[in-house]
């Protein structure tokens, strides 16, 4: 026997795999270009002092890093799920209309069309 499961509203799904993996990609790369500005300012800022141990620190562990944050997926444990079946609140009528029933009942929407037009011949 299938679960019922309640549908999904569109405001509370999470981020699609294929934004998500690219967002992941972009992420990783900028931390890579990081990398490579380490590597040049270590070798091109002169005098070498404290400041060029500090540039091969990042050059050497920026790839850790950026790796464990390009393999961090989005957590959707925290998504609260929105019903898409909301209730429509039926509308006050106008003050001076006059009410016709005082029983509550269904709120009925009609929606009329004018028929078509004959062609000018």
């Amino acid at each position: 026997m299938k679960k019922s499961v309640p549908p999904q509203s569109a405001t509370s799904l999470p981020r699609a795999p294929r934004d998500d993996a690219g967002a992941r990609f972009a992420k990783y790369m900028t931390m890579m270009g990081i990398r490579i500005g380490c590597f040049v300012a270590m070798v091109l800022v002169t005098p070498y002092g404290w400041y060029t141990w500090l540039f091969g620190v990042g050059a050497v562990f920026l790839p850790y890093v950026a790796v464990i944050v390009a393999n961090v997926g989005q957590d959707t444990r925290g998504t609260d799920a929105v019903s898409p079946e909301r209730m429509i609140e039926r509308p006050a009528p106008p003050p001076s209309a006059p009410v016709a029933d005082a029983t509550p009942g269904p709120f009925v929407i009609r929606v009329d069309e004018t028929p078509p037009r004959e062609p000018d011949a």
